[in-house]
Order: C-alpha cells, then sequence, then structure tokens
C-alpha cells in the first residue's frame, strides 16, 4: 500500500527529509519547472516550510509576502499571484508524473485549496480505493474496484453514498487530469515554444535597434506641403525593424505577459539578467551579437563589411549575401537566426528575431508570431522539443524590398 508521509505535522526522520528534498529536487530540475523562477522559488519555499514544521503557517497572504514580496497589506482579492501560482504549479506537477519514468517516485502533490503540500510514497503494487482518490489526481492510474472491495462494503446507505461519492469524485478528477494533457499535447507549436518565456513570471525585455540621425523634417502646421530640415540629434527604430517590434509586443499583449521596451544602446547586462529578453536585428544590435556567438549558427561579416553571414560553425555552410546587390537591386535572398535557449552571460532565457539585413529580421518575426510557420519546425524535431534550446536558420526572398514567407534552412536542438 501507498504510505502518506503526513504534512502538518514535524518530519521528525532525517531520511524522509532526505527523501522529499531529493525529489523535489528531480522535479525543479525537469523542464516544467527548469525555465521558471516563480514556479521553483514558491514550491521550494512551501516544501521547506513543511519539512520544518511550519506547514500551518502556509496562507495566502503569508505566501505573498514571503515569496512574492508583496507588502503585509496587500489585497489579495485584487492581486491572486498565489493562487494562480498554485495552480500553474498543480498543473505542472500532474505533467511531471504522466511523463515516462516518473510513476514510481515519491509523489509530492499540492491538494487544491491548500498551500500545504502533501508526500506520498509509490511503491505499492495496488493501491485501496482511498488511497486511490488521494492519488489520481496527479498520475494515471484509475481506482480499481475487485470483489473483495465490493464485498467489504459498508452495509449503510449513508456509509455507501459516502463512498461512491468519494469514489465518483476521484474518477471526475482522472477525467478532469486526461483533459488536461489532452489538451497540452493540441496546444500549437507556437504556443510551446512561448511557454517557457510567458511562464517565467517575470517581465520579458524586448531589445530593439535604434539608429542615430542628425536631422528631422517638420512640416508648416498652416501649409503641410511646406517643409524645413532641422538638426537634432535623435535615436530612431528603421521601420523594418518597428514591423516585428509590434508583431512580437502584440503577440505579448495577446498573452497578457508584461513586457519593457529597451533600446540596445540603453540595455546593461544588469537588465537584461532580469528576466527573459527578446533580441530583435543583428547586425544592429550588440546584444544580439553577442549572445550568439556562442552559437552554432552565428553571424558573420568580412573586414570591408561588404558581405555579411550566418556561418554554421560544425561544417562549412554559410548563408551569405552581397550589401553592394542589396542595395543597388532591393532584390535579394535574406536570411536570419530564430532561437530561444538559456544565455550563459544572463542565466535567463533568450529569444532571437534577427536578420543579416532587414528584411531578414522581418521575416524571422512573421515566423515566431504566426502559429503555421513554427509547424513546420516538428517535423525535423525531437520528442519533448519544446523543453530544449533550439535555433533555426531562415531565408526569404526580398523582392523590391518585401520580404516573402519565411522558410526554414537549418534547425538545432540541444
Amino acid at each position: 500500500m501507498a504510505t502518506y508521509i503526513e504534512s502538518s505535522t514535524v518530519l521528525s526522520g532525517e531520511q524522509e527529509k532526505s527523501e522529499i528534498q531529493a525529489q523535489l529536487d528531480r522535479l525543479l530540475e525537469n523542464s516544467h519547472f527548469s525555465h521558471s523562477k516563480r514556479f521553483p522559488s514558491f514550491l521550494r519555499f512551501i516544501v521547506q516550510e513543511v519539512l520544518e514544521g511550519r506547514g500551518e503557517q502556509l496562507k495566502e497572504r503569508t505566501l505573498g509576502i514571503e515569496v512574492f514580496g508583496r507588502d503585509a497589506g496587500y489585497d489579495t482579492t485584487s492581486d491572486p499571484i498565489v493562487r494562480v501560482t498554485a495552480a500553474e504549479i498543480r498543473k505542472r506537477i500532474a505533467q511531471y508524473y504522466q511523463d515516462q519514468g516518473h510513476a514510481d517516485e515519491l509523489l509530492i502533490s499540492l491538494p487544491a485549496g491548500s498551500y500545504v503540500p502533501h508526500f506520498t510514497r509509490r511503491n505499492a503494487e495496488t493501491l485501496n480505493v482511498a488511497e486511490a482518490t488521494a492519488i489520481s489526481p496527479l498520475t494515471n492510474a484509475k481506482p480499481e474496484i475487485d470483489a473483495e472491495h465490493i464485498s467489504s462494503l459498508p452495509a449503510s446507505p449513508s456509509s455507501r453514498l459516502r463512498w461512491f461519492t468519494g469514489l465518483g469524485i476521484a474518477s471526475l478528477i482522472v477525467l478532469l487530469l486526461a483533459g488536461l494533457i489532452w489538451t497540452h499535447s493540441r496546444s500549437s507549436a507556437l504556443d510551446r515554444f512561448w511557454a517557457p518565456v510567458l511562464d517565467a513570471g517575470d517581465p520579458v525585455v524586448i531589445c530593439f535597434p535604434r539608429s542615430q540621425t542628425e536631422t528631422i523634417t517638420l512640416r508648416n502646421a498652416a501649409s503641410p506641403e511646406v517643409t524645413r530640415l532641422f538638426q537634432e540629434q535623435m535615436n530612431t527604430v528603421m521601420v523594418d525593424d518597428l514591423q516585428p517590434l509590434v508583431s512580437i509586443s502584440g503577440l505579448l499583449e495577446r498573452r497578457h505577459q508584461r513586457y519593457i521596451l529597451m533600446g540596445e544602446d540603453k540595455a546593461s547586462l544588469t537588465d537584461l539578467r532580469q528576466g527573459p529578453t527578446i533580441f530583435l536585428g543583428a547586425f544592429d544590435n550588440a546584444w544580439t551579437l553577442r549572445v550568439t556567438r556562442g552559437l552554432r549558427y552565428r553571424f558573420g561579416n568580412d573586414l570591408d563589411m561588404k558581405h555579411f553571414w550566418i556561418e554554421d560553425t560544425r561544417s562549412a555552410s554559410r548563408w551569405q549575401i552581397d550589401r553592394n546587390l542589396q542595395v543597388a537591386t532591393n532584390n535579394y535572398r535574406d536570411y536570419a537566426i530564430v532561437a530561444r535557449f538559456v544565455d550563459a552571460n544572463t542565466g535567463q532565457i533568450a529569444v532571437v528575431s534577427a536578420g543579416i539585413a532587414r528584411g531578414g529580421t522581418v521575416a524571422a518575426g512573421e515566423f515566431l508570431t504566426q502559429p503555421g510557420n513554427m509547424e513546420a519546425v516538428k517535423a525535423s524535431a525531437p520528442r519533448n522539443w519544446s523543453g530544449q534550446n533550439m535555433e533555426f536558420v531562415l531565408s526569404t526572398e526580398i523582392i523590391d524590398g518585401r520580404s516573402a514567407p519565411p522558410k526554414i534552412e537549418a534547425t538545432y536542438f540541444w
């Protein structure tokens, strides 16, 4: 039979504590948790409180203050961060135990309506009905009833009613969990690409390129056709960079994700260490060149800056454009890098959307915001690809300065 470790009292056994701590580490190292700061912090805190015998203090307001730094008098009704985080953790725990290889591990669960975690050893061949009811929300096992259980049902109608009610609730939870897993499996490739960024719990920085200009043209209010040129030092955003900037910020808006717009000339390493960052543009964004320098696919150019390329550091492959051809005809083939990985410099998730020229950046932004584009990745992706680092090389035909739909030239997962 499965052994339940009571979590509302002090856990006196050091072996029990070590077992729970080891299982917690396994959970938090898994991709369901490792790409987030908020969820591991929350789960580690509540487990540690129970191990120290303070489980009865795990209330919503306490967690808001201790884990999320809220003021002592904050309004839990208008700020549901504790409830939202707990709900997401329950979902991720369920997903973890559904993955192969975790079925026999010690179960860490967070019952609905509570912030006190429970711990259950699942090393038995069979479970009785009461234990199955407690465990089934987080496993794929369904409660089984054999002849022995039926013959031993309580004789009184009220007892039988309670027994069947408990069984019905357990079955309902199993069905709800199955629906949750089915929904996750049906999520689009684009949703799965963005999930680690959106689940991080921190505002996303969009680091975009800015160009310096020394003149500005102003129009006469009475006669708009009359213009005058003024000397003025300004930082500007090019139209082709503005398009992916608007598309990606719009995607974040639709998903209710907070974000910060930050020019690459103003961004510091301290800024980029606060949460996930999306890097737009390549040769006009120093940060993009820095964070992609150690990747398999990276940007390069000759000393005269007449030729720019993306190179494969593991082969002789190179995707190149001729600057003179680009300027003279505005008809050329451009290339871009799209990537999502944990950056060694910041310790945070980095997303790159950068073309060699501006047309490539436009195509990369389209690739990252249109669901159909990302679906093509799944054909060459490994199992559980969405939890891995990844990098793609894209191409696009530029015709009269306009980008055609992006195509995938190369992919790499690690």
